[in-house]
């Protein structure tokens, strides 16, 4: 169909053909979108349009996605967290690079395993 594209992969389907109406952005090489289960409000998925499995396979690409995740960031102001995963015991569970855009409050319930923070 396109190049980079895996008829089977969620993300792909949603990078071209965006069926559920959640691409908020399109750039070069990436589109932004809500997933279907945001964990606070505002929480967004920066994905390559090139299918990629992860983050480790082509680091290039992953670049221009974090860049891109970065930037998205910087337009709109506020704390986030951004992250990704690389294979299932580090919770991936779409094998399509995908950086999550996390954005962050003081207190907004939002536990990351490697924190400090105490829970109310």
């Amino acid at each position: 169909m396109w190049w980079g594209y895996v008829e089977d992969c969620v993300f792909c389907r949603i990078a071209y053909l965006d069926p559920y109406r959640q691409v908020l952005r399109r750039l070069v090489g990436s589109v932004v979108f809500a997933p279907l289960n945001p964990c606070v409000p505002g929480h967004l998925l920066v994905v390559p349009k090139l299918h990629v499995k992860d983050a480790s396979e082509d680091p290039d690409v992953t670049a221009e996605v974090y860049r891109d995740a970065a930037r998205y960031v910087q337009e709109r102001g506020g704390q986030a967290n951004l992250i990704t995963s690389i294979g299932p015991d580090a919770t991936q569970t779409v094998w399509h690079l995908h950086v999550h855009i996390v954005p962050r409050s003081a207190g907004d319930g939002v536990l990351l395993p490697w924190s400090y923070q105490q829970h109310d």
